[in-house]
C-alpha cells in the first residue's frame, strides 16, 4: 500500500532509518568484525547474518545473530546493532523511498534481496519491521542510491542474499562519480570557461604554500632577490608539471603537487650547518647543489618504495594514529619562525593575520554568486589588501629614516641608529626588492640551472628519511580526499602508485633545483572543502596556467618582492592549518579512546621536547644566528657522537626535526600498544575486501587503458 511521503519522513526520523543506501557509505558502515578472518558458509532458510564486507549473508546455525559494528569513519554508531528474525510479523510497505537526481533519466537498479523480519537498534530501542518483503536498493543515474521494498516470500534464499551496492558500469572510465555536495565532480566537464575558472581558483587558494617557501629559504641560503624570483619560477613550473602527471598517472585524485614544508625544515637544517654558515662567496649555489643531490637520492628511494610494492606492506602499519601527530608536527615545527618573523613588522603583519581570520571564520558562510568568496580567496584577497596598505605606508614615509638606506647590508652600516632600523626597513618596505628591475620578461627554468648537483652521504640520509615522512603525509591526504569525495579509500596498490610517482616528481624537482622535493600538499583538503571543486580536468587546466605563469619573469619578480613580514604572517595561518588538518585525521578512529589520546598527546609533546634538547647545544660559528634559525643549526653540534662525522651529522639533524621524531614515536607506539583495528581506524585504510567484492568501485583510480599496460612491471599492479 502507498504511504504519504510526510508520514514516511516522520517515521524515518523516529526509527533512525536512512533511506539513502549510498554506494559510498553503506557497504563500509556495517562490518562484521569476524567476517574478515572466517569464510562465510552458505546461507539457509533460517536465521541469516549479514556480512556486508564480503557482500553476502551467512547463518551461524544457532539462531543467534552477531552484532554488527558501525563504521566510526562514517559517523555511525559502533555498537548495538543486531539483526534478529521475529516470528510475529508486522509488515511495512514502502515504495520508491529515496531521491532521484534531476539531471539523470536512467537508473541502474541493483537488488539487495534480504528477507528481514526485524531490524532493532539496541542503542536507541527503535525498530523497523519488514515481513515477507524484499528490500530493493537502486542507484540513480548519477550514482546516488535509492531504495524500495518489494514483496517477497519471506524466506532468505542464496540468490536473495547477494548484495551489490555498486553495479557494474559498462564503461567505468565514464561512469558518473558519487556526489558529495561538490560544485564540480571528478569526471565532470562544465565547459572550458568554467574549467579555467575552477582551475585558477584552486591554485590561488594555495598561493601561500606554492610561493612563500622560496621567500623563506633563499634569503637564508644567502640568495639575492633575483635568485628568489628564479626559484619561485622553478617551483611554479615543477608544481604544474607534477600535478598534471599525478592526475593522470598517480592516484588520479584532484591533488595539487608542490614544495613540502617537511623538505623546508630539512633544507634549513642543511643550510645552517657549520660548513655553509660561514661561506661568503656563492653560498646560495653551494647549498642549492647540495640540496639537489640529496633530494634526488631521497626521491629515488621514494620511487623504489612505491613501485616495488614495499609501500603496500608498510601501509598496514601506518594508520590514522600515526599520520595525525606526524602531520601536526610539520606545522608545529615552525612555531619558532612564524611570529618572530611576522613580529618584525607588526604594523602590517597583525592586520594581515586578523583579516585572514575574519575571512575564513566570520565571513566563511557568506555566498556571492553562489560561491563562498571570502573563504576560497581568504589568503590572496587578504594579502592583496594588506600589501596595498603597506605600499601606501611606504610611499607616505612610514618606514623612512633620515640618512638610512635599506639597500645597504646591515654589516656595512656604521651608524648605530641606521643599524637599529635596518631590519624594520627590510621587512616592512615594499620597494626594497630589486628583483622587478633586474628580471627579464621571459625566463624558462631548465635542469641544473644552479650547476651540477653534489652528492654526500650525510645529506642523502636526511632527505631519504624525510621522503618517508612526506609519504606518510601524502597517505593521509589520499584517504581524506577520497572520503570527502565519497569515493572508496584507495587500495594499497593505488597508494603505492601515488607514492612512486611522487618520487619521480621529486627527482624532477632535484634536477631543476627547487630546493625542496615535490609532494602532495597537505592543504589540498582545506582547498577542496572550500572550493567544492574536484574536477580532474579543471586541475589540469589550472596546472597549465601555472606553467605559463612560471615563464613570465616579471610576474615571479613581483611575487619575490612581497615583504617577508607579510609572507611570515600568511605562513602563521598556513602552518596552523596543517596542524588542524593533521589532527582531524583522528576522526577516522575512536577519538574517545584513551589509548589513542595518550599516544597522540605523548607524541606531540616528545616531538617538541626532543628537538629542543638537541637545539640547546651551542653553535660553533663566528657568526651569531638569528633566534628563529637556531632550531635548525643543531646538525653539526648535537650530542650524538658515533665516531663517524657523517653519521653524527645525519642523526643530529634528523632528531632535531619535529616531524621525524613524531613519526618514529607514533609508529612504535601505535604498532605495539594493543588496540582493535576499529579503534585504530586501521581496517578502512588497509582493507582491500571492498575492492575484491566490487572492483568497479575503483573506477576513479584506474589508469587509462593505453597507459596501464605500460606499468604492468610494477609490483603494485593488481594489488
Amino acid at each position: 500500500m502507498d504511504h504519504d511521503p510526510r508520514e514516511l519522513k516522520s517515521w524515518a526520523k523516529r526509527t533512525g532509518f536512512n533511506s539513502t543506501f549510498s554506494a559510498e557509505t553503506t557497504l563500509s558502515s556495517l562490518i562484521d568484525e569476524g567476517a574478515e578472518d572466517a569464510a562465510p558458509p552458505p546461507p539457509t532458510r533460517r536465521d541469516a547474518e549479514f556480512d556486508l564486507e564480503k557482500g553476502i549473508g551467512r547463518d551461524r546455525g544457532n539462531g543467534a545473530v552477531s552484532k554488527v559494528d558501525m563504521d566510526p569513519i562514517l559517523g555511525q554508531r559502533s555498537a548495538g546493532a543486531e539483526i534478529n528474525p521475529l516470528k510475529d510479523p508486522d509488515p511495512v510497505g514502502l515504495k520508491d523511498v529515496g531521491r532521484r537526481h534531476e539531471k539523470e533519466k536512467q537508473r541502474s537498479v541493483v537488488d539487495i534481496d534480504v528477507g528481514l523480519k526485524e531490524v532493532r537498534l539496541e542503542g536507541n530501542d527503535r525498530s523497523m519491521r519488514a515481513n515477507d518483503e524484499v528490500i530493493k536498493g537502486g542507484r540513480s543515474g548519477n550514482g546516488e542510491a535509492v531504495a524500495a521494498i518489494a514483496p517477497g516470500n519471506g524466506e532468505p534464499k542464496e540468490e536473495d542474499l547477494e548484495i551489490d551496492f555498486f553495479g557494474d558500469s559498462p564503461d567505468p572510465h565514464n561512469s558518473a562519480p558519487f556526489k558529495s555536495g561538490l560544485t564540480c565532480d571528478l569526471l565532470e566537464n562544465q565547459g572550458f570557461g568554467r574549467l579555467v575558472l575552477y582551475g585558477i581558483q584552486q591554485y590561488l587558494s594555495l598561493i601561500g604554500s606554492l610561493v612563500f617557501i622560496p621567500l623563506i629559504m633563499v634569503p637564508t641560503m644567502g640568495g639575492t632577490d633575483g635568485e628568489t624570483a628564479n626559484v619561485i619560477s622553478t617551483v611554479l613550473l615543477i608544481s604544474g608539471i607534477t600535478t598534471i602527471v599525478h592526475s593522470f598517472f598517480g592516484t588520479r585524485l584532484p591533488l595539487v603537487q608542490g614544495s613540502s614544508f617537511v623538505y623546508l625544515a630539512a633544507a634549513l637544517v642543511i643550510a645552517n650547518s657549520s660548513e655553509y654558515r660561514n661561506l661568503s662567496e656563492n653560498k646560495f649555489r653551494h647549498i642549492m647543489r647540495e640540496l639537489q643531490g640529496a633530494i634526488i637520492v631521497g626521491s629515488i628511494f621514494q620511487t623504489i618504495l612505491g613501485y616495488s610494492g614495499l609501500m603496500s606492506l608498510i601501509l598496514r602499519l601506518i594508520n590514522p594514529v600515526v599520520v595525525a601527530p606526524t602531520v601536526a608536527a610539520v606545522g608545529l615545527s615552525f612555531f619558532s619562525y612564524g611570529f618572530p618573523q611576522a613580529g618584525s613588522c607588526i604594523g602590517i603583519s597583525i592586520p594581515l593575520i586578523l583579516l585572514i581570520l575574519i575571512f575564513t571564520l566570520y565571513l566563511r558562510k557568506i555566498s556571492i554568486f553562489g560561491h563562498h568568496m571570502f573563504l576560497i580567496y581568504a589568503v590572496p584577497a587578504s594579502l592583496a589588501i594588506v600589501w596595498a596598505y603597506a605600499f601606501f605606508l611606504t610611499a607616505g614615509g612610514a618606514y623612512k629614516y633620515n640618512s638610512c638606506s635599506s639597500n645597504i647590508p646591515s654589516s656595512n652600516i656604521l651608524s648605530d641608529t641606521c643599524r637599529k632600523h635596518a631590519l624594520t626597513m627590510k621587512r616592512c618596505r615594499t620597494d626594497v626588492s630589486v628583483a622587478l628591475n633586474t628580471a627579464s620578461w621571459i625566463r624558462i627554468p631548465y635542469p641544473c640551472q644552479w650547476g651540477m648537483p653534489t652528492f654526500s652521504f650525510r645529506t642523502s640520509i636526511i632527505m631519504t628519511i624525510v621522503s618517508v615522512v612526506t609519504s606518510v603525509d601524502s597517505i593521509g591526504s589520499y584517504h581524506a580526499t577520497s572520503m570527502f569525495m565519497s569515493l572508496r579509500p584507495p587500495t594499497p596498490g593505488v597508494v603505492s602508485r601515488g607514492i612512486g610517482l611522487e618520487g619521480l616528481s621529486g627527482i624532477l624537482a632535484g634536477l631543476w633545483g627547487t630546493g625542496t622535493g615535490s609532494t602532495t600538499l597537505t592543504e589540498n583538503m582545506h582547498t577542496l572543502q572550500s572550493t567544492k571543486m574536484a574536477s580532474r580536468k579543471a586541475l589540469a587546466v589550472g596546472a597549465v596556467f601555472l606553467i605559463i605563469c612560471s615563464f613570465v619573469g616579471k610576474l615571479c619578480a613581483v611575487l619575490a618582492s612581497i615583504p617577508l613580514a607579510l609572507a611570515a604572517a600568511v605562513l602563521c595561518f598556513t602552518w596552523s592549518l596543517i596542524v588542524a588538518l593533521g589532527l582531524s585525521t583522528m576522526g577516522y578512529t575512536q577519538t574517545a579512546s584513551s589509548r589513542n589520546t595518550l599516544i597522540v598527546g605523548f607524541t606531540l609533546f616528545i616531538s617538541l621536547s626532543v628537538p629542543a634538547y638537541f637545539q640547546q647545544y651551542p653553535q660553533d660559528s663566528v657568526l651569531v644566528l638569528p633566534s628563529y634559525l637556531v632550531p635548525y643549526a643543531a646538525a653539526s653540534e648535537g650530542p650524538i657522537n658515533t665516531g663517524s662525522e657523517g653519521l653524527n651529522y645525519a642523526l643530529n639533524s634528523l632528531l632535531s626535526l619535529n616531524m621525524v621524531v613524531a613519526l618514529l614515536v607514533a609508529f612504535i607506539l601505535d604498532n605495539t600498544v594493543p588496540g582493535s583495528r576499529r579503534e585504530r581506524g586501521a581496517y578502512i585504510w588497509s582493507s582491500s575486501g571492498i575492492s575484491e567484492t566490487d572492483p568497479s568501485s575503483l573506477a576513479p583510480y584506474l589508469l587509462p587503458e593505453k597507459v596501464g599496460c605500460l606499468f604492468r612491471w610494477a609490483k603494485w599492479v593488481g594489488s
